[in-house]
């Protein structure tokens, strides 16, 4: 009999790879070879993800540091939040810039991956038509140019599937004909999670592998294949089939959970009658006892968690159905969070540009 394979769920963040390798292994801890630590700055929530050789060997993510920008912004169209989140990732974006050795004066190229037709993957593309290019002011108009402001170039490779070219060696190539000390590559992401869909931005000195968010991983822009400095910015705008429908199945067990909960919780105890769409988020701490969820599932409740994702996996896989999925109002999303990256990457890079002056770039 061949052995059943592994399931491994399909995630771009080094956060939700500590989250799940955490959650396999309770007695983890920073020694593993993996630090975070967690901040906020209003609504929105930062954490700091450092991984050594050991803990890239342990959550299956490169050496290095990465940061996640968690918030609402997006999938609330709060405009007042999407400008705080902009400031937010312009100071980690200029931070981490330092910490990696990148000058003021450093001249930047700027690479939007993904594909313009594909709305999910559109994020790169979209981003490159808003970012503040000079390099040209540089070359031919130097004296126009304020203070403030450094060399940056943009550029949209495309994808392989309509170039028939690495998207790697296209760049790598424009590095060699343009020379710029630094780069900053954009992508969309796949999460394990769809509370993270369009909710959380990823920054890394790792580098990037375009296409890993389909599970189409190419040849990677990194520090290590170009030599000069490499950041990624990533959005999770895709997550498959397998992780909803396991997902799903959870929420079905925690709302069963919170009910069984507030029906035995004591009567001076118990809340008032609230809408069921007014309810606070389900929690891990709703979830019922495994009798209570073989009540309600049966044998399927008897499952763990990452043995339920590998039997709907072995279902889904065969007939076709283990789809990559985005919300339907991904147009809206995707363009708003053009807008917040594109204004947060300029005002990282242009110190001359004004708080007000960058949020014109998002409307």
């Amino acid at each position: 009999m061949k052995e059943r394979e592994t399931y491994s769920v399909r995630t771009d963040l080094a956060v939700e790879a500590q989250e799940m390798t955490v959650r396999d292994r309770p007695s983890s801890s920073d020694s593993d070879g993996v630090k975070v630590e967690e901040n906020n700055k209003g609504d929105i929530k930062i954490t700091y993800v450092t991984v050594d050789e050991a803990g890239a060997e342990r959550i299956g993510k490169k050496p290095g540091h990465y940061i996640t920008l968690d918030s609402q912004a997006i999938r609330k169209q709060d405009t007042q939040l999407q400008a705080d989140l902009a400031k937010v990732l312009s100071g980690q974006l200029r931070k981490l810039l330092q910490d990696m050795g990148v000058g003021e004066q450093d001249s930047g190229l700027i690479v939007g991956l993904g594909n313009h037709n594909i709305t999910p993957d559109a994020l790169g593309p979209l981003v490159m038509e808003q970012v503040l290019v000079t390099s040209h002011l540089f070359k031919l108009h130097p004296e126009t140019v304020a203070d403030g402001y450094r060399s940056v170039s943009a550029v949209t490779p495309g994808v392989m599937g309509t170039t028939g070219i690495e998207t790697s060696d296209m760049v790598h190539g424009i590095i060699e004909e343009v020379k710029p000390d630094f780069v900053v590559v954009i992508d969309a992401l796949a999460s394990r999670s769809i509370d993270r869909i369009n909710a959380t931005i990823q920054l890394s000195d790792t580098g990037i592998q375009p296409g890993s968010g389909i599970g189409n991983k190419r040849k990677e822009i990194s520090r290590e294949t170009y030599g000069i400095p490499v950041i990624s910015i990533g959005v999770p705008t895709v997550v498959d089939a397998v992780t909803i429908t396991s997902d799903t199945v959870d929420y079905v067990l925690k709302h069963f959970g919170r009910e069984w909960k507030e029906k035995d919780a004591p009567s001076n105890a118990l809340s008032p009658a609230m809408n069921p769409f007014e309810r606070k988020e389900l929690t891990d701490e709703d979830l019922p006892n495994e009798e209570q969820s073989q009540a309600v599932l049966g044998m399927f409740g008897q499952l763990s968690s990452e043995e339920k994702k590998q039997l709907i996996r072995e279902v889904l896989t065969p007939l076709g159905h283990n789809l990559m999925v985005t919300p339907k109002e991904v147009d809206g999303f995707i363009e708003d969070m053009s807008h917040v990256i594109a204004t947060g990457i300029n005002g990282a890079l242009h110190p001359g540009v004004e708080d007000g002056e960058a949020q014109s770039y998002t409307r």
